[in-house]
C-alpha cells in the first residue's frame, strides 16, 4: 500500500463473501432496485458475472432458512496508462442489513480484489447528496476529486472520490 489511510473498519461479525453466481442476480437486482432512483437494468447486473470484483455478502442462516443475499459489489479495473484503474461501479446492501457493516465487507474485499490485479488506485462517482455512502467511502481513504454536474439522469451531480492502493 502506498498510503497510509485506514482500511476501513473491520467487523468481527462480518458476513460472508464470495463471488456473485448467476442464481444470485434476482436478489441483487430487487437490491439495486430498492436502493437507488435510477437502477441498473438487470442485463446491466448480469454482464458483470465474470468479474472477480461482483462479490456478494451472505446473511446469516441462524433459522435453518438457506442464506440469502446482503449485499454486493461490482468493482473491476479498466486500462490506464500501463498501471490497471480499479473502479467500483455498484454498492449496495438490502435495506434490512444497513448499518450493520455489511457495506464495508464488501468494499474491504473488493479492494483486496483490485490490489490483487495491480491496480494502482481506485476510483468510484457517488451521489453528491449520498452522505452515508461519503462517510463509507472517507473511512476506506477515498478523497473527493472532482464533482460531476448532472451526471445522474435526475440530474443529480456526482463525486468522484479516488484512493490509492
Amino acid at each position: 500500500m502506498t498510503t497510509v489511510a485506514p482500511e476501513g473498519p473491520g467487523s468481527p461479525d462480518a458476513p460472508p463473501i464470495r463471488q456473485a453466481v448467476r442464481a444470485d442476480l434476482i436478489e441483487i437486482h430487487r437490491i439495486e432496485q430498492a436502493s437507488f432512483p435510477q437502477p441498473w437494468p438487470f442485463s446491466a447486473l448480469e454482464s458483470y458475472l465474470d468479474e472477480d470484483g461482483f462479490l456478494v455478502a451472505e446473511t446469516g442462516n441462524d433459522d435453518g432458512d438457506p442464506p440469502a443475499v446482503a449485499g454486493y459489489v461490482i468493482a473491476d479495473t479498466v486500462p490506464n496508462h500501463g498501471t490497471p484503474l480499479g473502479h467500483v461501479k455498484d454498492l449496495a446492501v438490502r435495506p434490512s442489513y444497513r448499518r450493520r457493516g455489511v457495506a464495508s465487507a464488501l468494499l474491504k474485499r473488493a479492494l483486496s480484489v483490485l490490489d490483487a490485479t495491480g491496480a494502482g488506485s481506485v476510483k468510484l462517482e457517488v451521489r453528491a447528496d449520498n452522505d452515508g455512502a461519503r462517510r463509507l467511502y472517507r473511512r476506506f481513504g477515498f478523497e473527493h476529486r472532482k464533482t460531476i454536474p448532472n451526471y445522474y439522469s435526475n440530474g443529480a451531480d456526482a463525486l468522484v472520490m479516488v484512493r490509492l492502493l
